[in-house]
């Protein structure tokens, strides 16, 4: 039978207590949105402890892992990178009865210098893209008449054919061709000019990050208690500290985020309104790294496609350690792919970079394997799985990263440095240290302005590294 009982006193209007103990008046009705009437006859079942359905929800890792982090003063960050240390190009056959080469600048690592570096009296290796292999000497190079740049066109004379044609090149064929050394008849001058080192300089700026969080004074004096656990693994009682917590382990992403993600502005219109961004992690790799496809579709295909990335890795740096951060998909083809040639789940690497001790790499959550002179070790990426960041996306299936440290020349410090190749650099001076700041404003606690809230301002200023990234690769 419906009861007639009404309550004269609205369960809102009990003041809260200021510890959490069970007083006479501190009862509130969960149920009431009105009118001050209970939603059925019994007290609710209230679980007092938040729900961790989405476990630990941070995705920042990677940087902390692979990188490191230092203070700048200036606008801008400028390191220079070695180029290669032989000489290699690529041209085309002018004629070739007339043994005659030009040279493409603009599809070697040459980038914007002007001319070539090849001289008369040095020998060259020379591939068709029919396959011929012609080894030949350079009689002539054609510089321009008033800089005195060689123009790109050199004269070759095969050393096993009367000429190229005979040799096997035709006209306008494609080739590959480096220096291996030279010849010198007897009492021939010596070589004439020289060979500049070239260096090629990278650029970077920081960019401002700022978040907040608000609350009314308010709510702020009204005290609602529930159990929370922290991304930190922190637990205990929080009142409205809880959505500040959560704040800043968002802003704390954003900053790992920031890094991953940026690009620099070139187009018009975000140019118009003052913004400049950065060069992120994904855009340095795409510019100036490797990006591979169609990886990871297959565990019968992986070990394959694996060596190919071998070969590629020998192009470059040969660098012998190096980190896989993998999607859940990836990283289990990778398992069946190991698997499936008996290699286990370890294939008996090292583990140099964790001081050779597989334990150190297990509970960081790598494991590794050896594949021909090159130690590997692969960890899931949780950026990548999380359906509110990467996973969502799905474009990504993994990177690869360089164990170690590169040399530069920083061109603010005026010397060689060694870093990590990938590292974070941040505004700092002894005046003020933009990191990581934050401080709050508002009425509540030590008032600083006549707003009648509390705000907690986040601040950063910082922008990402990628030194030597031709030996960085991203897996699509």
């Amino acid at each position: 039978m419906a009861s007639n009982i009404s309550f004269t006193n609205s369960p809102g209007e009990f003041s809260p207590a200021q510890k959490q103990v069970a007083l006479a008046g501190n009862y509130i009705d969960f149920n009431s949105v009105s009118g001050g009437q209970w939603a059925q006859q019994y007290m609710p079942d209230l679980y007092e402890a938040e729900v961790e359905r989405y476990g630990n929800r941070s995705i920042s890792s990677f940087l902390r892992m692979v990188g490191a982090e230092s203070p700048m003063s200036a606008d801008q960050v400028i390191w220079s990178e070695q180029g290669r240390l032989h000489l290699h190009y690529v041209g085309a056959v002018v004629s070739a009865a007339g043994n005659t080469i030009t040279i493409d600048n603009s599809s070697t690592e040459n980038g914007s210098q002007a001319g070539h570096s090849i001289r008369v009296g040095q020998t060259v290796v020379l591939k068709a893209a029919g396959g011929e292999v012609i080894k030949a000497y350079v009689s002539a190079v054609a510089a321009d008449s008033n800089t005195g740049i060689n123009s790109g066109q050199i004269t070759l004379l095969p050393y096993v054919a009367d000429n190229l044609g005979a040799a096997g090149l035709s006209d306008l064929e494609a080739v590959n061709l480096f220096v291996f050394g030279s010849e010198f008849k007897k009492g021939q001058l010596g070589m004439q000019g020289a060979v500049e080192p070239k260096v090629q300089t990278f650029t970077n700026n920081p960019i401002i990050l700022k978040d907040k969080y608000e609350v009314s004074g308010s709510d702020v004096s009204q005290i609602g208690w529930i159990e929370i656990t922290g991304e930190g693994g922190q637990t205990g009682y929080l009142w409205y500290l809880k959505a500040l917590g959560d704040t800043r382990v968002r802003f704390e992403d954003y900053l790992e985020m920031t890094m991953m993600e940026a690009e620099k502005a070139t187009g018009s219109a975000i140019a118009d309104a003052g913004l400049k961004g950065t060069e992120g992690y994904f855009a340095a790799v795409t510019a100036r790294g490797h990006v591979a496809e169609n990886v990871f579709d297959s565990a019968t295909d992986l070990i394959a496609e694996f060596d190919v990335l071998l070969q590629e890795l020998d192009k470059q740096g040969a660098i012998q350690e190096n980190m896989l951060f993998l999607n859940r998909a990836a990283n289990l083809t990778f398992d069946d792919a190991l698997a499936s040639v008996s290699l286990g789940s370890q294939g008996g690497t090292a583990y140099g970079v964790f001081n050779n001790s597989e334990d150190m790499a297990l509970n960081l959550g790598f494991s590794g394997f050896r594949r021909g002179s090159y130690d590997f070790y692969k960890t899931d990426w949780k950026y990548l799985n999380d359906f509110a960041t990467r996973g969502q996306i799905g474009d990504i299936k993994g990177t690869l990263v360089p164990a170690g440290t590169s040399t530069v020349y920083d061109q603010i410090l005026g010397k060689n440095i060694k870093r990590p190749f990938l590292h974070v650099r941040y505004r700092a001076s002894q005046a003020d240290n933009r990191k990581m700041k934050s401080w709050t404003t508002g009425s509540v606690g030590a008032a600083t302005s006549d707003l009648d809230a509390m705000e907690v301002h986040f601040l950063s200023e910082r922008c990402l590294v990628v030194q030597g990234a031709n030996n960085f690769v991203t897996f699509k």
